[in-house]
């Protein structure tokens, strides 16, 4: 691809997409679009219009998106199916008729069926029933990349769709009403250390198994996608590795130095028991995750330090 090549980062605000631009910046990219909410309002299929028949885009990196975690996902199916369906739709359709030809499209390992085999291979899709807590979700997502594959089919385009496993990283989301577990976990065992509390509680059993993927390396696997000129698809990302929620409480609880209990609130959802990604298919093309989970975690939590300090942080706050 193309240094010079318009890219337009769709959602850079947040952690995929500030993840985004830092490795295009970093890979010698010069002309990084992009655009706040206020600027421009994914959910206006009008002004989507408008910003791509004006803009000249070459490349489209659709990473906005409404996420959260269990919580966010079951007390607000509405705004995830609808929000979701309509920022995919207006951006394909508009970057289409704008003559943009190469997009990649963002989702999420939660497209899968709750009890499809493990690691779980692309051809898995629609296999059976999805997890009921983030099935509006992952619904939306799904309508995301057969978007995708739809435009290919018919119109010749070159719009690839990356599924990544479970990302943290730069700039992630601790807002406890939304936030997804790694994220959660760094909050929670922060507190308990600066409140000096002998407990740590953590939603659910701890048993189900999770894969964890740093956004730098998902960042690293798009630009692999678009230089090689990956022209369709469905990609999986992630690290071919997993652990349990327990393991994953015990790993940050000994990086933010909180020493007490761990505990599990068995009343809350587990979610899906397991999600591990086969990432066999972009491991052939060449490319492999090469952040370690302690490695990124260590990182992610001198990141939360840094944007929050030592303070106790209030819900709305992050």
């Amino acid at each position: 691809m193309d240094r010079s090549a318009r890219i337009f980062v769709a959602g850079h605000r947040g952690m995929v997409g500030s993840a985004l631009v830092r490795r295009l910046q970093a890979d010698g990219y010069t002309d990084i679009l992009t655009r706040t909410h206020a600027e421009l309002d994914l959910l206006d299929q009008a002004a989507v219009r408008r910003f791509f028949a004006s803009e000249h885009v070459d490349v489209v990196l659709l990473a906005a998106a409404r996420v959260g975690g269990i919580l966010a996902n079951a007390s607000q199916p509405a705004d995830f199916i609808y929000q979701n369906l309509a920022i995919e739709t207006n951006v394909i359709h508009a970057a289409w008729q704008a003559g943009v030809t190469r997009l990649v499209f963002f989702g999420s390992s939660c497209i899968y069926p709750k009890a499809c085999a493990q690691p779980i291979e692309e051809e898995y899709l629609l296999s059976s029933a999805l997890e009921a807590t983030n099935e509006p979700y992952a619904i939306a997502k799904i309508a995301g990349l057969k978007l995708c594959e739809a435009y290919n089919r018919q119109y010749g385009t070159r719009f690839v769709a990356l599924m990544p496993t479970n990302l943290y990283g730069p700039n992630d989301n601790y807002d406890l009403r939304n936030s997804h577990v790694l994220p959660a976990l760094i909050r929670k065992a922060h507190e308990a250390k600066l409140h000096g509390d002998g407990v740590l509680t953590v939603w659910g059993t701890g048993t189900p198994r999770r894969e964890f993927l740093h956004v730098d390396d998902l960042a690293d696997a798009t630009v692999f996608v678009l230089e090689r000129e990956v022209a369709d698809g469905l990609l999986n990302v992630g690290v071919g590795d997993d652990l349990s929620i327990r393991e994953v409480a015990e790993r940050v609880a000994e990086t933010v130095g909180f020493d007490g209990q761990i505990e599990f609130d068995t009343s809350k959802p587990d979610g899906t028991p397991r999600k591990l990604l086969d990432v066999s298919r972009l491991a052939r093309m060449g490319w492999r995750a090469h952040i370690g989970l302690r490695e990124g975690i260590e990182a992610t939590y001198r990141d939360f330090v840094a944007r929050f300090g030592a303070a106790t942080l209030s819900e709305g706050t992050v």
